[in-house]
């Protein structure tokens, strides 16, 4: 039987907590009463009262439908999250690694109470084995030999491949590891959430391998949606304060994380969850907390389309109406929610799929063209170089087909043809050679 049968089957053939305590009381009750109580449980005949037996119904606790009173997540989110192809990742103790290795006793016993633990969602803290549990010495520091990430069959994540090579060495390395592995344990509880967010938000460049400890580690990106989804009601009508805008945006820092790196980009698509995000960006308050909500949402959709060669992403984004929900952003947004707005954009056109997307329709491109033009008249009192150089770029990838050049050619705004920004890009010689492109492109004298 390979490891992650016997750790189903041990899960699954564990009898309830308190079951025998709960026998011999019944035997001491009145006869009476115990009978009253057995005609009554005759009707209402029910499984084990194992929240991880395969017969219990999981939606009476999913903390999700009843306000997040429980202290777990069900099984059916975690699974409908993770992709079902890939192996979960399990937080147990350095015992149970070395039961599963066969250099210590009671593995099963090991493997299936530390499994518990974290499917639980119990924190270092209340896990044995793990260092900082009760009962394992003074602070916990002794107890259990440190905390190990665990895939399915019982590989060890190599622990090195966290840092970045050259950053730390040795003793040092391990321990800010381990530092991980404890605030990925730490998502788990909601207790403990808010200060893990916090934490692995700020060093979340320091760990190359992030993501994919994140993406496989069971029922935290489910954790993470959790803290998205809290906030939907402080959406409409718009009651969002500051502390609820920062904890939900340390968790999107964490989506950015996993949207970024190569072998979970595809894996983040697949499941949808960029969805979940789109409430965020369809949001007009222009208070604080709204808009640092809009742009970290907004840095989750530009670290999906930075690689230029994913077509996988533009067909994604196109098929589920980003470019309207960016749009209304370049109008209203501040200046840098209106930057990243329009460089998720401007990626979309250097697409085949979606230029072609866009000048497809009239109504599209008037749409795109509108929003540019409003902006190139902006611009004229801003001075934003930043956006000036997408807002040329655009136009630019926009004069390579020829429907829209023909349309440009008519309603290219007069800011762009004279020389109105020529002091603005006095140093800027890549903007100013776009520039000078798209109205060649278009039959116009350069000045």
């Amino acid at each position: 039987m390979s490891n992650a049968s016997a750790l189903l089957s041990a899960l699954n053939s564990r009898p309830a907590a308190g079951h025998a305590l709960h026998q011999q009381q019944q035997h001491q009750q009145h006869p009476q009463q115990q009978q009253q109580q057995q005609q009554q449980g005759a009707h209402n005949a029910s499984p084990a009262a194992d929240p991880l037996s395969p017969g219990v119904q999981h939606g009476s606790l999913d903390p999700w439908a009843q306000g997040g009173s429980s202290s777990h997540l069900p099984l059916s989110i975690s699974q409908s999250i993770n992709n079902p192809g890939l192996p979960s990742g399990v937080i147990v103790s350095s015992a149970a690694v070395n039961a599963m290795n066969g250099l210590g006793g009671d593995a099963r016993a090991d493997l299936a109470g530390a499994a518990r633990a974290a499917a639980l969602g119990l924190t270092r803290s209340e896990t044995p084995g793990l260092p900082g549990a009760g009962g394992s010495g003074a602070g916990g520091a002794s107890g259990g030999g440190g905390g190990k990430l665990l895939l399915a069959g019982g590989l060890p994540l190599a622990t090195s491949s966290l840092i970045q090579p050259g950053s730390v060495h040795g003793a040092q390395a391990q321990g800010e590891n381990e530092k991980v592995y404890y605030l990925i344990v730490d998502l788990m509880n909601p207790n403990t959430r808010e200060a893990a967010l916090l934490e692995l938000s700020k060093k979340r460049e320091q760990w190359d391998d992030l993501a994919l400890v994140l993406w496989h580690s069971f029922g935290v990106m489910s954790a993470l949606l959790q803290e998205i989804v809290s906030v939907y009601p402080l959406l409409a009508p718009p009651s969002l304060t500051a502390h609820a805008s920062n904890r939900v945006c340390n968790a999107l820092a964490l989506l950015q994380c996993v949207a970024s790196h190569n072998d979970t980009r595809s894996l983040f698509l697949s499941a949808h969850i960029p969805l979940f995000l789109y409430p965020f960006l369809n949001t007009t308050s222009k208070t604080r907390p709204f808009e640092y909500l809009r742009l970290t949402s907004l840095g989750v959709i530009g670290a999906l389309v930075k690689q230029n060669d994913n077509s996988d992403v533009i067909n994604f984004l196109l098929s589920t109406e980003i470019i309207p929900l960016c749009l209304r952003i370049m109008e209203t947004g501040s200046e840098l929610s209106k930057t990243v707005a329009i460089f998720i954009v401007q990626k979309i056109l250097l697409d085949e799929v979606g230029l072609g997307y866009i000048c497809q329709t009239y109504e599209r491109f008037y749409a795109v063209g509108t929003v540019l033009s409003n902006m190139v008249q902006q611009l004229v009192e801003t001075q934003a170089v930043r956006l000036l150089k997408h807002v040329v770029r655009c136009y630019l990838r926009l004069s390579d087909n020829l429907r829209a050049r023909e349309a440009l050619r008519a309603c290219l705004p007069e800011p762009l043809r004279d020389a109105t920004f020529s002091p603005l890009l006095k140093g800027d010689m890549v903007t100013k050679r776009c520039l000078a492109t798209l109205l060649l492109n278009l039959s116009d004298r350069v000045e």
